[in-house]
């Protein structure tokens, strides 16, 4: 069964098992401890340490492995933003961040700090210039991502690197998606990865933080991992981490090679064989294992579940699979089409059988969907004119909002306008790239007595 969601969990690598099997046996003592045991783990720690601080590009003694990587997402920004409370109690970060930096973004507006979120481009970058003009004489902290976890576009990480450095503001970088594929551009701060993100266990996190940036931990002060990441060390986790990071950079190269090649097939294939789709996110400066496709009409969380009986495990940002009913916050920022949304992420492996039988069930599978919804087949017909027109979707849920409007739009004249009242939070993404898929006009969202009014106005 193919799994192609290495961006959420990466397959544990064979020298990550290889190595996790032997630390069982070699590393269960204290390594805090002089006696023989707890000497042998010590050095398997700092033998894990330096290999990973090798990957990072780091000093062995900057970097603290932590229990997760939002651990060390969360530790690394409270620990800078305490650190440099005296400058001031803003912090930046770009509008798609993972969770974990936002969730602590929002608890330090909780606290009374506040916040500067940048906006990105239709692609999911940030513009550099905008990140540094967000950089003011009170900020404490910027934090940007190497890469998107949701669209894989890579940030540009040295050029807001550049400008932090002469705004004198630390940048926190979350490389959790990247450090698999090489390291990050100099410039940084602090950093923060994730070890089954990249073919390690669960449970590890690293965070990097650079000598001669003001940092102070929070919390109960503890005597491990120089004070930031409090309890007892899982030391065979983070030598199969170690050891796993320093095999997959070894293979980086011609696994990107290859693994770009078949996404590029992806991204060409998909919109050839499927009616309707936006693949999202940037076409070159991206990831290579990983591609973002939104299918218009169709429900994301079915046709996830037809994926996976098809053999096929992919992930999704649509509302339609989330508990909240709220599109990703990656793609709203975007402003792309969320319905319908699938994220394919390769794992080292994948073959060209994989993808081309992926390829081959997808049409039939996303065709099956649409039917079952009541979807247009192709462009609606255009029936005698009518007056402008108001499709009542409240309480119905994505895709249903843009499919009752694609139904009735040819029933109205050109120039005419259709308003679809809906309280579905996908509609003010999903409805403007209708029309923009559709070559209609999308004139804008009118207040209304429940959730809000959209209107479109037919072109052709």
């Amino acid at each position: 069964m193919p799994y192609f969601d290495a961006a959420s969990a990466a397959p544990l690598h064979p020298v990550a098992r290889q190595a996790l099997l032997a630390a069982l046996d070699e590393g269960w003592a204290d390594p805090a401890r002089l006696h023989r045991e707890g000497r042998r783990a010590r050095l398997l720690l700092d033998a894990a340490r330096e290999a990973a601080a090798e990957g990072v590009g780091c000093r062995p003694d900057e970097l603290t492995f932590t229990s997760s990587g939002t651990q060390a997402v969360h530790s690394g920004i409270s620990g800078a933003l305490a650190g440099r409370r005296r400058v001031g109690r803003r912090l930046v970060v770009s509008a798609v961040e993972h969770s974990s930096v936002l969730h602590a973004a929002a608890d330090h507006e909780d606290r009374g700090g506040t916040v500067a979120r940048v906006p990105v481009e239709r692609t999911g970058a940030v513009d550099a210039q905008a990140f540094g003009r967000a950089l003011t004489e009170d900020t404490a902290l910027a934090c940007l991502q190497s890469a998107n976890h949701e669209v894989g576009t890579e940030q540009p990480v040295a050029e807001a690197a550049g400008l932090c450095r002469a705004a004198g503001v630390p940048l926190l970088v979350d490389a959790a998606q990247s450090l698999a594929w090489g390291p990050v551009p100099e410039g940084w701060s602090l950093l923060a990865g994730s070890a089954h993100k990249w073919g390690g266990p669960a449970g590890v996190g690293l965070l990097a933080v650079r000598k001669g940036v003001r940092f102070a931990p929070q919390g109960p002060a503890d005597e491990r991992e120089s004070g930031r990441a409090p309890g007892f060390e899982n030391l065979p986790a983070i030598v199969a981490a170690a050891a796993s990071l320093r095999a997959v950079r070894a293979e980086a190269d011609a696994e990107a090679v290859r693994l770009r090649a078949l996404v590029d097939r992806i991204r060409a294939r998909v919109p050839a064989l499927v009616p309707d789709v936006e693949v999202v996110g940037d076409p070159v400066r991206r990831l290579p294992h990983l591609v973002t496709f939104s299918c218009l009409y169709v429900d994301g969380e079915t046709l996830l579940g037809e994926l996976d009986r098809a053999g096929f495990s992919v992930s999704s940002g649509s509302s339609c699979t989330s508990s909240t009913l709220t599109p990703s916050h990656v793609l709203k920022a975007m402003g792309v089409l969320s319905e319908g949304n699938v994220r394919v992420s390769l794992p080292r492996g994948t073959t060209e059988e994989d993808v081309d039988r992926f390829l081959e069930v997808l049409p039939g599978l996303v065709a099956g969907v649409r039917e079952k919804l009541g979807a247009p087949a192709a462009a609606a017909p255009s029936p005698a004119p009518d007056d402008s027109l108001v499709v009542d979707a409240l309480g119905k849920r994505c895709p249903i909002p843009v499919i009752e409007l694609a139904k009735v739009i040819g029933g109205v004249p050109v120039g005419a306008t259709v308003t679809v009242l809906s309280d579905d939070e996908a509609a003010r993404l999903d409805i403007p790239a209708w029309c923009a898929m559709r070559e209609q006009e999308y004139v804008g969202e009118e207040p209304a007595d429940r959730g809000a009014a959209y209107v479109v106005r037919r072109l052709s």
